[in-house]
């Protein structure tokens, strides 16, 4: 009899430590790194305007491609019930560099530019809350814009844009389509990987003081799809 009262609490203490916290009403927070692989392809370069007259006039075999990058990531989320969570998605912004595509690949890389893209994200998760393995399904927005743009190869900038240029860049929302799961180690403690995919586009506009023309400026723009897939490695902690 005292066996089997023995073996019946130890039963109950292993289902009260198995239990996990990603159930309803939990917080937690997630760092790890992120990695950004742009499935990238552009429009050809056009020139919008020189001395103030339009222009629009496109330069075929031309185009421009963005490389790949890495950064430190967080992300803070909230289980709303036991299934559904909400989260926000943020990363120290990633550098990128930005290199010639056709006829413009001869210069290799052209300039560089810093992505910011906040994410918030609702997701579904599979299985209890008790189990370890928690596969999920997720879709939601984020806010895409660059800082730093820059122009750094002066061989391309004199050559092909004709003399000094500054670089700005539009601002646009994009949905964010998210795969991913977690793994459970503690009540508190877990890791897991996630996948997402935005598709977003980005026009790139260079503002140029032609040098042999006394000064005349001409604005010209290269519309670049982005479209990255987006990996996320963590590790993660249930409040």
């Amino acid at each position: 009899m005292k066996l089997k009262q023995a073996l019946a609490a130890t039963a109950a203490l292993a289902c009260v430590s198995g239990a996990y916290a990603q159930s309803a009403n939990t917080f937690y927070v997630t760092t790890g790194w992120f990695h950004f692989a742009p499935q990238d392809s552009s429009d050809p370069l056009k020139i919008d305007s020189a001395g103030g007259r339009p222009v629009n006039l496109a330069i075929p075999n031309t185009g421009a491609s963005v490389g790949s990058s890495d950064t430190l990531g967080l992300s803070l989320g909230y289980f709303i019930t036991d299934h559904i969570a909400t989260e926000a998605e943020l990363g120290i912004p990633p550098k990128f560099d930005l290199s010639g595509g056709g006829s413009f690949s001869q210069f290799g890389k052209v300039g560089e530019a810093r992505l910011w893209s906040p994410a918030l994200l609702l997701k579904y998760y599979f299985n209890t809350p008790e189990a370890k393995f928690r596969p999920y399904a997720g879709i939601g927005f984020t806010y895409v814009w660059f800082t730093d743009a820059k122009i750094t190869n002066p061989t391309f900038e004199q050559g092909v844009l004709g003399g000094p240029t500054s670089v700005s860049t539009d601002r646009s929302w994009a949905p964010v389509f998210n795969v991913g799961f977690n793994y459970n180690f503690t009540k508190h403690w877990f890791a897991g990987f996630s996948l997402s995919y935005i598709p977003v586009s980005v026009i790139a506009t260079f503002d140029t003081t032609v040098a042999n023309q006394l000064g005349t400026q001409r604005r010209s723009e290269a519309k670049i799809h982005l479209n990255p897939l987006v990996t996320f490695l963590k590790v993660g902690y249930n409040f």
